[in-house]
């Protein structure tokens, strides 16, 4: 049995990694290979691409990439049509995986795309693409499978792993006293991104606004969790000419989610880590910044008023989120202090956040896996 992946990014990386996992017990002798990060490779993937050759965002950014990422699809596609793996799983990644699911599915290979992409937010045009591409979709939020239905796409809601990850009561106390932080001390988590990209874009306001919530705080810290060498680099540089290293901050290196429940408050861009946020019940301000051509783009073409998942999930805004020229120090340094001073909306944020977390944790990659086996000829 040959199963062939490809997952771009961490968090891709992380999807796959738990679905290998899922479909090993069911079927032990199977093969994975194809591009994948360090959790998939930990669990016995053979990895012929990183999957960090993918981790490129926004429109424009992909197409000074197109040329590298084209050749490398194209040499992948080769190789698996020759081969013919049992089924294809592409993780996310649509712009790279779509293209390369159609041309297998036209020789015949089953294709199977983990995580629906963003239709409903700003690429609707696309599903008639995914329906000629995949031969099911695996849905992470329960208001995308309709969308898919009525469109005679199969698909399958398979919950978001995340939310069975993590607890759905969060020990704040038990966080600080694993970090060694104080119990009192009031705390921000600060996440600019997980690509260098959103690093170069939002790590100048980010120290910004904490030089404002010390000001107007006093004592106070911030955790700054980075996911790679060259992204804490690149802030620690930036903190460096912002003349900001007096600032009571702590970069570290990953711990993302120690960090956030940890904090008091969350500044966070916008992405996976908002829905990691709130699974930790913590009250958050969502920030982004793209390529102005991007941006325009997407504001042509966008169906919801907002961006972040939390705001998305619920269907109306229950954190702020500031966006491109509204992503300024002095706007986000105010909406988190407003956060941690009111808490009557840091308790409803919780109970709001709690709900999701009972709606999104299903077992995911179980359910995964049991969509995927009647592809491959297993009993489910």
């Amino acid at each position: 049995m040959r199963i062939a992946m490809v997952a771009g990014e961490a968090s891709g990386d992380l999807l796959a990694a738990h679905l290998i996992e899922a479909l090993r017990r069911h079927l032990p002798e199977a093969h994975f290979y194809g591009i994948g990060g360090p959790k998939m490779q930990a669990a016995g993937f053979e990895v012929l691409w990183p999957s960090e050759t993918l981790a490129v965002n926004g429109l424009f950014e992909v197409l000074r990439h197109y040329r590298a990422l084209s050749a490398i699809r194209r040499r992948l596609g080769r190789r698996l049509i020759d081969d013919r793996p049992d089924v294809f799983i592409g993780i996310d990644a649509p712009d790279f995986n779509l293209g390369l699911e159609a041309r297998l599915k036209r020789k015949g290979i089953p294709t199977v795309h983990y995580v629906s992409p963003s239709i409903w937010a700003w690429r609707g045009g696309r599903i008639k693409t995914i329906g000629e591409s995949v031969s099911r979709i695996l849905a992470l939020f329960p208001f995308e499978p309709p969308l898919y239905r009525e469109r005679g796409i199969a698909v399958s809601y398979v919950g978001h792993p995340l939310a069975d990850l993590l607890p759905v009561v969060v020990d704040r106390a038990a966080a600080r006293e694993k970090l060694d932080l104080p119990q009192e001390r009031l705390v921000f988590a600060l996440l600019p991104g997980s690509r260098q990209s959103e690093v170069a874009r939002l790590a100048a306001t980010f120290i910004e606004t904490a030089r404002q919530l010390e000001r107007r705080f006093g004592d106070v810290l911030f955790l700054v969790p980075l996911i790679s060498r060259r992204t804490r680099e690149m802030f620690e540089q930036l903190r460096h000419t912002a003349e900001a290293d007096e600032l009571p901050m702590r970069v570290m290196f990953g711990h993302a989610q120690d960090a956030m429940a940890a904090a008091d408050a969350v500044l966070v861009a916008s992405g996976t880590a908002t829905l990691e946020a709130a699974l930790l019940k913590r009250p958050m301000v969502i920030a982004y910044k793209v390529a102005p051509a991007t941006a325009f783009l997407m504001r042509r073409m966008g169906y919801l008023p907002y961006v972040g998942l939390p705001n998305i999930l619920a269907g109306r805004f229950v954190v702020p989120e500031f966006l491109q020229e509204d992503c300024t120090a002095d706007n986000l340094a105010q909406a988190l202090g407003n956060l941690v001073c009111d808490r009557d909306t840091c308790a409803r944020l919780t109970s709001v956040f709690t709900d999701m977390h009972h709606e999104l944790r299903q077992n995911t990659a179980e359910r995964a896996a049991q969509a995927i086996l009647p592809m491959l000829g297993a009993a489910a």
